[in-house]
């Protein structure tokens, strides 16, 4: 029987690390030992307190369905800590939770966008912007992260592509797969850019906001006037090494988070209810070990940029924030994804090739440095060793 599938999942992108990581996991069962690069996930255990308040909610009867939106003690506990943290009043009902933060892309795009309205995206970036835009017919316009600029998104660029069609603009930082980081006068650009305009909303993903090395992280949504033009994507996998524990929310203006619930409730129903429990451990307790997780991917990051600037046909910028690499590999007289093959298949180390992300990583990889210095001091020499016989 040949099935004839619905003509929208010819839109529907992928995510290249899942497919990079059962590659490489079948060559580990072929016997081939594999330094994994290439998964962005922290390398960390969730921190004890966390696990013990998740294992106290089951305990206590958290086992259950939960309001679609969130359980109230957590949405009131995120509604603080944005607050806080981004220097605005933010309200419970303003809050939506999520198993994981991915949904949060998938709803406010599917919630907000119609077929043949603009959306701006930045590019290389997370493959799902792109992916769940194409995917609701919308017309995708890229913004270039390009390596003279640090990989920032130019302001100035993005305000020259805003049409009467744009509906939505889609930036992150710190950001994935670059590190770039956008800085406050960035962000005031963009928000002078769209000061006038109602109709444009700004989905800031600043998932990577409390792994960032120099400076200070910049939300838009504290700009005067942004708070209801931007919607803020947060959650736990990559600050509190919480990735299988699926958790994430969005903070929106009030209508927006309605239509969003209204979205979770026709395709999860809720979030896991002792995840959620587990949730208000990790922003109100104890924060020594996401700090501590922090300080070391500073020391790896250090490691790595310099190793694999030493090696022929490499340069590598430094990332400002997350926790991944983006050398420009172009004097190696190799395309990305044919590198990144060949490093897979070669040297036992797995990476991404920049395509992965868009069509402007091209003469890239990203490297995730989620792996110990151990490692990745043996995963350089590895690449080196491999591209010296290219």
């Amino acid at each position: 029987m040949v099935l004839s599938f619905a003509k929208r999942m010819e839109n529907l992108g992928t995510e290249t690390a899942f497919e990079v990581l059962a590659k490489a996991k079948a060559l580990e069962k072929q016997g081939k030992h594999i330094i994994h690069l290439e998964i962005g996930e922290p390398d960390f255990d969730t921190p004890r307190n966390i696990k013990d308040a998740a294992v106290k909610a089951m305990n206590a009867g958290y086992t259950h369905y939960t309001p679609a939106a969130g359980i109230p003690e957590f949405r009131e506990a995120i509604a603080e800590y944005v607050s806080k943290t981004r220097k605005i009043d933010v309200t419970p009902d303003e809050v939506v939770v999520t198993p994981g933060a991915k949904p949060i892309i998938f709803f406010s795009i599917l919630a907000y966008v119609d077929p043949g309205e603009e959306v701006l995206y930045v590019n290389p970036g997370f493959p799902m912007y792109e992916s769940v835009a194409n995917f609701v017919g919308a017309k995708t316009i890229p913004i270039p992260l390009l390596e003279e600029n640090d990989f920032r998104a130019d302001p100035e660029y993005i305000k020259s592509k805003i049409t009467k069609k744009t509906k939505m603009i889609i930036i992150n930082s710190p950001e994935n797969p670059t590190g770039g980081v956008l800085t406050k006068d960035d962000l005031k650009i963009i928000a002078d850019s769209i000061a006038s305009r109602d109709d444009i909303l700004v989905l800031s993903d600043e998932i990577y906001s409390r792994i960032i090395y120099e400076g200070t992280h910049y939300s838009l949504a504290s700009f005067p006037g942004m708070k209801e033009k931007t919607i803020i994507l947060d959650g736990f996998s990559k600050t509190y090494a919480m990735t299988g524990w699926r958790l994430g929310y969005g903070v929106m203006q009030k209508d927006l988070a309605q239509k969003v619930t209204q979205l979770m409730i026709n395709s999860n129903s809720c979030t896991s209810a002792f995840t959620q429990m587990a949730g208000i451990e990790a922003l109100r307790g104890p924060q020594d070990e996401a700090e501590k997780m922090v300080a070391e991917f500073k020391r790896r990051r250090e490691v790595i940029v310099d190793g694999l600037n030493k090696i022929k046909g490499f340069s590598c910028k430094k990332p400002h924030g997350a926790f991944y690499v983006f050398p420009n590999i172009k004097k190696t007289g190799k395309k990305g994804k044919e590198l990144s093959d060949y490093l897979l298949n070669t040297a036992g180390v797995a990476t991404l090739s920049g395509t992965a992300f868009g069509a402007y990583g091209e003469g890239h990889l990203r490297l995730s440095f989620a792996n110990s210095i151990e490692n990745i001091k043996a995963a350089l020499n590895r690449i080196r060793e491999a591209v010296e016989k290219l």
